[in-house]
């Protein structure tokens, strides 16, 4: 076969925009401080890029989850502090107004307070946060407790046979983050309170009938402590993912870097090599080019 001049001349162009093009790449790494700008560069990092992306979105995705479980947890906890405030507050009045020597009018005072106190924990009830009941379970749009007119209490029957409200933390993983609706704000609580309040205001109850309130108040105050001592179960359990998906991110994020991201100093080495390479063959490429039938003929 014969080598013509054309050809050399293709032949060493065609090399030395090669060799421009891998600086180029070079120059892109690190300006974008990537591997790859586009999948044909690599289709092997571009495929297992997507892979590692999606790790990490379904990472962050539960950490918002977490930090929506801290907002329910937190503020569940706060209520449930001044839950216990309202009946320790009904007990103390019971206890005073079990005393005989306390008239008529005096236990009508203490039973408005109750009734007042009664009021607060329907208001407590019915905490929101971010626009959802945070007591009623899975039916979290509607509230738990509605009060009629007379005081009765009436507790949304569907939150009582849906109590979970869960969300889930990681593959395959749902947590309830809510206080039970059963546990708390119950019915015997209510009906216990709204005779307390009728003992009180009838004036016919001795001393001892309404200090056998005090037996009822503390069962329910038992039954507060359990909840306090479950939504503190729940938090530990939600701290302890919070510290898991924050290594999983960790682990994601550092595999998709190493898998995407460029080596400076590896980048720098190669670009200089590169350049040393294209700046040869512009040298050789000049002398071979330059070579024509008028060179032979001086």
């Amino acid at each position: 076969m014969r080598i013509t001049q054309g050809m050399m001349t293709n032949n060493v162009l065609q090399n030395i925009s090669g060799g421009y093009s891998k600086i180029a790449d070079y120059q892109n790494q690190l300006a974008s401080g990537k591997k790859i700008t586009r999948p044909s560069q690599d289709p092997v990092v571009a495929t297992m890029g997507i892979a590692y992306r999606t790790d990490v979105s379904h990472v962050e995705q539960y950490q918002k989850n977490v930090t929506n479980a801290y907002k329910w947890l937190d503020s569940s906890d706060d209520t449930l502090k001044q839950v216990d405030d309202v009946l320790n507050r009904v007990r103390e009045l019971t206890n005073e107004a079990s005393t005989d020597t306390y008239t008529a009018d005096q236990r009508k005072a203490i039973g408005a307070e109750v009734d007042q106190l009664t009021q607060q924990l329907v208001s407590l009830g019915n905490t929101q946060v971010g626009g959802q009941y945070i007591f009623s379970g899975s039916d979290s749009a509607n509230s738990l407790l509605t009060q009629a007119a007379d005081g009765t209490v009436t507790i949304n029957q569907t939150a009582l046979n849906n109590p979970d409200f869960s969300v889930a933390v990681n593959d395959g993983i749902k947590m309830a983050i809510n206080v039970n609706p059963n546990q708390v704000f119950t019915s015997s609580l209510f009906s216990d309170l709204n005779d307390l309040k009728n003992a009180l205001n009838g004036g016919s109850a001795t001393g001892t009938d309404i200090n056998n309130y005090l037996g009822k108040i503390d069962t329910h105050l038992d039954a507060l402590s359990n909840a306090q001592a479950d939504l503190g179960a729940k938090t530990n359990r939600i701290d302890m993912t919070k510290n898991r998906l924050d290594a999983q991110k960790t682990i994601a994020t550092q595999v998709m870097s190493d898998n995407e991201d460029a080596d400076y100093a590896e980048t720098i080495v190669k670009l200089n090599q590169q350049q040393n390479v294209y700046n040869a063959s512009l040298s050789v490429g000049a002398k071979i080019i330059q070579t024509s039938l008028v060179d032979f003929l001086r």
